[in-house]
């Protein structure tokens, strides 16, 4: 199974066209939206091609292929929008021997995480900062944001494939950073 992960579109659809023209190249089975889709906050500059509604319409093109959390910008107005269900502040997918606790990251997040064992994978967004490495134990991956980087990082998304996380750039398509799954 392939999954593509994306976080921080932030109603953005120059970003959300370049994400889902990944997504489909990728050829991954699912979809994980990490929270903050449609709106840009309050403390976020408007990003590219700010056009929210226009998000929601090409989002629920996928709406099968979606698993999504709901972010600290998400609201229920967002929800009647949108096919698939947002409102929930975090999911589990489980694989063969990995659990993936999939979140925005402004409730769990690395330093305040739910009870994790050593080898599962922590999946958030919210700090547009790409990551992905080992943390006591905890596998932490953030693929970064769609539309809003921060730190000096391109707009960036994840794959999970073949047991390896990699953050991979939106606009060069090469490897941002990667951690490997351990069974």
């Amino acid at each position: 199974m392939k999954l593509l992960f994306a976080a921080d579109i932030h109603g953005s659809l120059a970003g959300a066209r370049q994400m889902l023209a990944a997504f489909d190249a990728s050829r991954a089975d699912w979809l994980i939206l990490l929270g903050d889709l449609l709106y840009h906050g309050p403390r976020n500059a408007l990003p590219e091609e700010y056009r929210p509604a226009d998000v929601a319409d090409l989002l629920n093109n996928y709406d099968d292929r979606i698993i999504a959390v709901r972010g600290n910008c998400d609201s229920e107005v967002d929800q009647m929008l949108l096919k698939f269900p947002i409102t929930a502040p975090w999911q589990q997918v489980l694989l063969e021997r990995t659990r993936l606790f999939i979140t925005h990251g402004h409730l769990f997040n690395p330093d305040a995480h739910p009870p994790m064992r050593p080898g599962d994978v922590l999946a958030y967004g919210h700090t547009h900062i790409p990551q992905a490495e080992v943390v006591e134990g905890i596998i932490c991956f953030n693929p970064g944001s769609v539309s809003l980087p921060k730190g000096g990082f391109p707009p960036s998304y994840g794959v999970l494939e073949n047991g390896t996380l990699r953050v991979v750039s939106l606009e060069t398509s090469e490897t941002i950073a990667q951690v490997a799954i351990t069974h």
